[in-house]
């Protein structure tokens, strides 16, 4: 009898200890990253999380970013982690499309993010609903090299397209080149079209495009081609600009031969010092006014897949990293602005004009080109874009040869 109790105690003992672990909190995290120093700031904010909520255990798995985009499918589908971190726009709507994550519509009315996020709400939404918290993106524009503005008596940067035209023919004048591409790097190329057709025609009709909707004959992509087309008949780029790569393009820049180039701001950290003081960076020119005005702003976020087994830890570890403060960390560690427009204003003078024009865009932003549509058609979009570059002249076959594939790949009649 004795033993009996004795053991019935331990069992009882037992069963304690085993609830006590059970109630515990857990929070299983699988973060991409690219080198040392990126995977140094997300420990940093899972550390002070535990701190705040020392009931719960973070356990974080860092994979580096070409494999995570590899294993993602795999995890979302089978056992999943309690939280990822991915991109906004078509690559997170790919995934919402087929119900692998979880709706955060409640996060962002509990959280404030409809005020905070309010620019990045249209690419963290789909079907109405939000699934993807905001945590880090980039400004694009255009940098410029203003000793080279000063010379060819360009009094101010250009903030309508007109003034961008006249600035253009001012610097030919001077025997400078207005614009370097990057157009061996198809990508580049992609930024052209984004912003011409954003500021043609406005991130609505742009996200159809995107999304496959709009035909490629559509005289309002004629229209974003033929306003490219007179740029480089205008020899407002350099020559054989296919040549180049952005490494091989940059030095125009830095060697006083072009003045300008379109690009994000992830370039600014690397311009050599003795010309840093003079590259300048402002808005694409708006083009037409009525149009109301967004930008390219690529968007990193936090996800909860919908098979994650602590979503309560989750929620509370989304509202954490909402914070302005956060934002701001994470930004700075991983060379990025902040999506929370609460955040303080990042000290870099390019990226401070870059978190300006991000926080206060009225017209939405765009996730780029190939985050914003299916890779495929992505893939063939820019291909044509360097058969255009190459010979603006055969842009109607161009145009016929995208609306086929556009009908192949999305099924369109």
């Amino acid at each position: 009898m004795t033993k009996f109790r004795l053991a019935a105690g331990i069992a009882a003992l037992a069963a304690i200890g085993l609830a006590g672990v059970a109630h515990a909190g857990e929070l299983d995290i699988n973060v991409a990253f690219k080198g040392a120093s990126q995977r140094a700031v997300w420990q940093s904010v899972f550390d002070d999380f535990h701190k705040a909520n020392p009931d719960i255990e973070v356990k974080a798995s860092y994979i580096d970013e070409e494999a995570y985009k590899v294993q993602l499918p795999q995890w979302l589908s089978t056992v999943a982690p309690d939280v990822v971190n991915w991109h906004n726009g078509e690559r997170m709507k790919y995934y919402a499309r087929r119900n692998l994550l979880e709706d955060l519509s409640g996060d962002w009315s509990k959280n404030g993010w409809n005020d905070t996020y309010a620019s990045t709400k249209e690419a963290s939404t789909f079907n109405g609903k939000q699934y993807a918290a905001p945590t880090v993106y980039y400004s694009w524009g255009m940098f410029y090299r203003k000793d080279l503005f000063q010379k060819a008596g360009i009094a101010a940067e250009p903030k309508t397209w007109d003034e961008f035209l006249d600035a253009a023919k001012k610097l030919k004048a001077a025997g400078i080149t207005p614009v370097a591409v990057a157009g061996r790097d198809a990508w580049t190329l992609a930024g052209w079209f984004d912003y011409l057709d954003l500021r043609i025609n406005g991130n609505d009709f742009h996200q159809k495009l995107m999304a496959g909707d709009v035909p490629y004959t559509d005289p309002r992509v004629k229209k974003v081609y033929t306003t490219w087309k007179q740029l480089i008949d205008d020899k407002t780029f350099e020559d054989n600009a296919l040549s180049f790569d952005l490494d091989a393009a940059q030095p125009f820049l830095f060697q006083g031969k072009a003045a300008m180039m379109l690009m994000g701001t992830f370039i600014s950290a690397g311009f050599p010092a003795n010309i840093k003081d003079q590259m300048g960076y402002f808005q694409f020119p708006i083009i037409d006014a009525k149009v109301p005005t967004a930008e390219d702003g690529p968007i990193e976020c936090l996800n909860i897949p919908a098979k994650a087994k602590h979503k309560a830890e989750a929620h509370k570890f989304l509202a954490f990293v909402g914070t302005p403060e956060i934002s701001a960390r994470l930004a700075e560690g991983l060379g990025s602005l902040p999506a929370n427009s609460k955040s303080p204003e990042p000290a870099d003078p390019i990226n401070k004009i870059g978190f300006q024009i991000l926080s206060t865009t009225k017209g939405g932003i765009a996730q780029f080109y190939d985050r914003d549509m299916t890779k495929e058609m992505a893939d063939e979009g820019m291909k044509a874009m360097q058969q255009f570059v190459a010979d603006p002249s055969k842009l109607d076959d161009l145009l016929t040869q995208l609306e086929a594939t556009r009908k192949r790949i999305y099924h369109k009649s």
